[in-house]
């Protein structure tokens, strides 16, 4: 049966969203339409891509609207150098846009990390924090807490939230106007700064295998890089949601605390993400400086891919 809400039409509303999820579609949109007003700040403006799952296919991105698009949802245009063309995403500035990306089952929010009237300047420092396979929260607390002293030890502080899956995610909000590549290696030193506290728990290795139970603390979210939004759902059995959690608070909590079931009735009226955010910071200039030192994580790990595969080869006579 059809259902419509301030004029999108909505349908198969009683179907899972996913195999596993425990959720239908209606209470997808029920949550959307719920926390709208908490949503909408922290995609207003920016380009958004978002992770449909269709019935019987294989979860996907979507970043370029599909021509099906109503005229209305708001979009911008950005050009992508990687495929020399013209990308047109949507906008997540509306309680429609969302209604409407819920009944296309749009279940993870994942806007850019500029704005559109800004789109050279990353507006938070990011880390996002993994932890080993098959290991329990608390590891990735720990972790947070190393990345927290890092900042505090520069004058910089952050508010954390779940990622919606096994992670956590630290914001610290930027002022002034910082270049991408200075937000980038500012990232990079948070990570090696907070690795060097504690280099048992936590590590900057990108290539798994050297990792060796350690948590991730991934420093690569900059530039064109994307972040599940504050309390976007996320594809995972119960459907969690990235929820805004305060730091005395992430020793009695889990990530599956959190989920389109519970968030609106712990929030009440409250928004713990904009009141955690602290005011905009200046990224100190010897934290730059550290960073411009150490090695982009991605490119570093190609050289060293391939480095290992020539070494491969030549010890097994190839």
């Amino acid at each position: 049966m059809a259902d419509e809400r301030d004029g999108v039409p909505l349908t198969n509303l009683d179907q899972e969203i996913f195999p596993g999820a425990a959720a239908t579609k209606r209470d997808l949109i029920d949550y959307l339409d719920a926390m709208a007003g908490r949503l909408i700040p922290v995609l207003r403006d920016r380009p958004l891509s978002v992770i449909r799952v269709l019935r019987g296919q294989d979860q996907f991105m979507q970043k370029n609207l599909p021509k099906y698009t109503p005229e209305w949802v708001p979009r911008t245009k950005v050009w992508a150098e990687a495929s020399h063309r013209e990308v047109v995403y949507a906008l997540g500035n509306d309680r429609r846009t969302l209604l409407w990306f819920g009944n296309q089952r749009a279940v993870e929010f994942h806007p850019a990390l500029a704005t559109i009237d800004a789109p050279h300047r990353q507006t938070h420092l990011i880390m996002d924090l993994d932890p080993p396979p098959g290991d329990s929260f608390a590891v990735v607390v720990g972790a947070a807490r190393l990345v927290r002293q890092a900042l505090s030890d520069c004058g910089l502080a952050g508010a954390v939230k779940t990622s919606g899956s096994k992670g956590l995610h630290i914001f610290v909000p930027l002022g002034g106007d910082p270049a991408p590549e200075d937000v980038a290696a500012a990232q990079r030193a948070v990570a090696a700064r907070a690795e060097r506290i504690d280099p048992e728990l936590a590590t900057t290795a990108f290539i798994r295998e050297d990792r060796h139970g350690k948590v991730f603390l991934d420093a690569t979210r900059a530039g064109g890089a994307t972040v599940a939004a504050a309390y976007s759902p996320r594809i995972r059995p119960g459907v969690p949601v990235s929820f805004p959690v305060s730091w005395d608070q992430l020793d009695d909590v889990t990530p599956a605390d959190f989920t389109v079931h519970t968030a609106v009735g712990l929030l009440g009226d409250a928004d713990p993400w904009a009141a955690a955010m602290p005011a905009p910071q200046t990224l100190p200039g010897d934290l730059v400086a550290e960073g411009h030192t150490i090695p982009v994580a991605r490119v570093q790990a190609m050289h060293e891919g391939k480095r290992r595969a020539k070494a491969k080869r030549e010890a097994s006579g190839g």
